[in-house]
């Protein structure tokens, strides 16, 4: 098969979404391009890495320019997943020079450099929106409400992008919790973790468990990046697209799923009433700052128990033809069983700290084990 003319720039390229990305484009266009501010080596068959630091004009513009001078002026897309994100939940200087003006400084240099883009594809996150009730379903159209530093950031890039973007066609994929068959989210990892290490706190909600957000695999993500970039010609010229399942699972579902696949039992989960907010922050606060403790749980996110997010993907089927291909409640025991399988390559691989008895298990010989 031919490969499609034009370019495919990947900016954030080494992170997990980035990498799939590259191998998936890798073949189908003339030339696959990653930027980010380390490039390995060797990279993906059929790829080329640029590093670029993301925060320098300088640095951006060399980027730029050793693309125009070795794969020419054409792209087909621009897919920017480059951006900055924690779960401290407060602001930070990082979120405004990489997330935002990142952006922007990509934007202009593309124009400077009179680039041909078809398309512009910004990696945004279902946050902007505001939060629902369980038997609502948020679209595209749903108010704009972010409620903490990493989803305002996307509210003010995809605005960003909005002013600078001329003639370049933007989609803004809005996109729900990333996850895949070894787990690789931070909320669900911490969550096993709680049940599989029977901690105090995993008995303890601080909303109603019967709320839940929308979850994504990866490989759905990909498809959609994918989809979205092949149909470029045929869509608007800005266009937001919400990509998840539209099935959410609360969070009590979750707690049973885990603890049954786990420990073979159910896991009653006890809702903290909302009056109890205050001293639920103090508690976690506290359970924080105690010697060889690290929670998980910051005390922002107790105003956030109670958000919902079920997702009306309607928009992205139409347009695409996307419909997510795996289900949240179907990996769940793939996770589990990679747990069960490889405890301490499951918690590296989940950027997790083993505790010393699971340690100390891994090290017995196999008879004593």
């Amino acid at each position: 098969m031919k490969p499609d003319n034009g370019i495919i720039i990947v900016t954030g390229s080494n992170g997990r979404i980035g990498d799939a990305v590259m191998r998936r484009f890798a073949g189908r266009y003339g030339d696959v391009v990653g930027f980010d501010r380390k490039a390995p080596n060797p990279p993906p068959p059929g790829c080329v890495y640029v590093p670029v630091e993301i925060t320098s004009d300088e640095n951006v513009r060399e980027g730029m320019t050793v693309i125009r001078e070795h794969h020419g002026s054409h792209v087909a897309a621009v897919i920017h997943l480059a951006a900055y994100y924690d779960f401290f939940g407060k602001p930070s200087t990082k979120y405004e020079e990489i997330t935002i003006n990142g952006t922007g400084r990509l934007l202009h240099t593309l124009h400077e450099l009179d680039f041909q883009v078809e398309q512009f594809l910004f990696s945004s996150t279902m946050l902007v929106h505001e939060s629902a009730e369980p038997g609502q379903f948020i679209n595209e159209d749903w108010p704009i409400g972010p409620t903490w530093a990493y989803p305002a950031s996307k509210v003010r890039t995809e605005a960003v992008i909005t002013e600078l973007r001329g003639e370049i066609p933007a989609m803004f994929h809005r996109i729900a919790g990333v996850y895949d068959d070894l787990c690789h989210s931070i909320p669900l990892a911490n969550q096993i973790q709680r049940i599989h290490q029977k901690q105090f706190t995993s008995r303890l909600y601080s909303g109603s468990t019967s709320h839940g957000q929308s979850f994504v695999h990866m490989d759905d993500v990909v498809d959609a990046i994918e989809l979205t970039v092949e149909r470029r010609a045929e869509l608007p010229p800005e266009l937001p697209l919400l990509i998840g399942e539209p099935e959410t699972l609360g969070y009590d579902e979750l707690q049973h799923t885990f603890a049954r696949l786990i420990h073979g039992q159910n896991w009653e989960t006890l809702e903290i009433p909302t009056q109890l907010g205050p001293l639920t922050k103090v508690g976690t606060w506290l359970l924080d700052k105690l010697p060889g403790s690290k929670s998980f749980i910051r005390p922002w996110m107790i105003d956030r128990a109670n958000d919902h997010y079920a997702l009306d993907i309607g928009r992205a089927r139409n347009l695409l033809g996307w419909e997510p291909r795996h289900s949240l409640r179907e990996t769940l025991p793939k996770m589990i069983a990679a747990l069960k399988a490889d405890p301490l390559g499951w918690y590296e691989e989940n950027d997790l700290e083993a505790p010393r008895w699971l340690q100390q298990e891994a090290e017995r010989p196999p008879e004593s084990a």
